[in-house]
């Protein structure tokens, strides 16, 4: 035993490679058995496994009413920081339990999948570290992961990579509430949406989702909690960001990134947070980085307890999936519906909310509510919902892979006169028919 607590301890402040990953994570599943689950979602372009450690007082298995939680880090190969400090918080969470008070609880509170890398051909090519752009940044066959999700805006004509389909797969697979993926190159803590149109304000600059005061709020309560991000003076004069936060489309637009994915088709809100302005940093830096973020990595978890959770059940007491459960004047595009288990999460900061349950075919059921700030009592309210009419039924609930938004118009000014010599190109057609 001594020698296996000897191994999960042996993590030295350098970059570990693949082999090295690997048996540190091992290592730590060895020591912790009932506190970690590893496993490993699937394979990269070279054949590199995606390992996920998860940890919790249920490891292996979702546990009614405890919420998912994931860190997805070294997404791009050459930026390698967030790589390194997830295993050094999995140091810290496994040696902290049942010895601190506060990580026992939202350890057994919460369900934590870390992957230190999504991209680990990437890593691995990236043969001279560089504070800039290498060719690491993108996998083996050459594609940017976070430029090849579906996008909800516009068409993403980008093959699909092996580690994308993965997470994909892994998102629709887990209950995920809430996440956030690691990055390098600026310091900031940047929220959806990265993509947008005219719906959405991008005209004005800036992409609104339904929940921006939550994003807001978790985009703040990592840099509030980070030891400098807070500041928001960026990487040089020429970039800041107040209060240490952006909008993902006011700082620069992307398409087919991941943490619009998970917002709009996985139900997980998630943030991109710049934890270095140096991609690929001098190892002997690597301390002050994982000192500097410790703090805000542990209250970015506890931000999962917001809001409200609760089970939709039928008249006999089973659970209802696929029913839709939405706090009213925020609807998704894809509307957010609960799990296998009847489960659903909300993200919401606290005040008066009226909660609409539907399902299929029947009426909606309302129900008003106070939710408090439960984030330290490691629980979101929990409001349940059962419908006396109904007896247990499950439909087949998909939300398409294809822009979802009513004007699918490019945020880009460019586009425009293609658009409209389509649309006129279709006027003749019909005239000549």
């Amino acid at each position: 035993i001594l020698c296996l607590v000897s191994v999960a301890a042996a993590l030295d402040f350098k970059y570990h490679h693949a082999k090295e990953l690997e048996k540190y994570l091992k290592g730590v599943h060895a020591a912790y058995p009932s506190l970690t689950h590893l496993h490993s979602i699937g394979r990269s372009v070279e054949g590199r496994d995606l390992w996920v450690l998860v940890l919790g007082r249920f490891p292996t298995h979702h546990k009614i009413g405890i919420p998912e939680f994931k860190y997805v880090a070294n997404m791009h190969g050459d930026e390698t920081v967030g790589r390194e400090i997830l295993l050094h918080l999995i140091d810290f969470l496994v040696t902290s339990y049942r010895r601190d008070p506060v990580i026992t609880r939202l350890l057994n509170n919460t369900r934590i999948h870390i992957m230190p890398t999504m991209n680990p051909d990437g890593f691995e090519a990236t043969k001279v570290p560089d504070c800039y752009y290498t060719r690491g940044r993108y996998n083996k066959n050459g594609e940017d992961l976070n430029r090849n999700f579906p996008d909800a805006f516009e068409t993403n004509n980008a093959s699909i990579q092996p580690e994308t389909q993965a997470v994909m797969d892994w998102i629709k697979n887990e209950t995920f509430v809430l996440s956030a993926n690691l990055h390098g190159g600026a310091l900031v803590a940047s929220y959806t949406f990265d993509n947008g149109n005219s719906v959405t304000g991008s005209l004005k600059g800036y992409s609104r989702s339904p929940d921006d005061d939550v994003f807001i709020h978790l985009a703040k309560t990592y840099s509030s909690n980070h030891a400098s991000m807070y500041k928001g003076t960026g990487c040089d004069n020429r970039q800041t960001f107040p209060e240490g936060i952006t909008n993902g489309y006011s700082w620069y637009q992307l398409e087919g990134g991941m943490q619009d994915y998970n917002y709009v088709w996985g139900q997980c809100f998630e943030i991109t947070l710049e934890l270095s302005c140096c991609k690929y940093p001098p190892a002997d830096q690597l301390e002050k980085f994982w000192r500097d973020n410790k703090m805000a990595l542990i209250e970015y978890i506890k931000q999962v307890h917001l809001g409200v959770k609760g089970q939709v059940t039928d008249k006999n007491g089973n659970p209802i999936p696929n029913a839709i459960v939405e706090a009213k004047g925020r609807p998704h595009v894809c509307p957010y519906r609960t799990n296998e288990q009847g489960e659903y999460f909300l993200l919401l900061l606290p005040g008066t909310y009226v909660i609409n349950a539907t399902v299929p075919g029947f009426k909606s059921m309302l129900k008003t509510v106070e939710i408090p700030d439960n984030t330290g009592n490691f629980s979101a309210l929990k409001q349940d919902f059962s419908f006396s009419e109904v007896s247990i039924i499950s439909r087949v609930a998909s939300c398409p892979k294809t822009p979802l938004y009513q004007e699918l118009t490019r945020a880009s000014a460019a586009v425009k006169p293609t658009l409209h010599v389509l649309g006129l190109v279709a006027i003749m057609l019909v005239i000549f028919k």
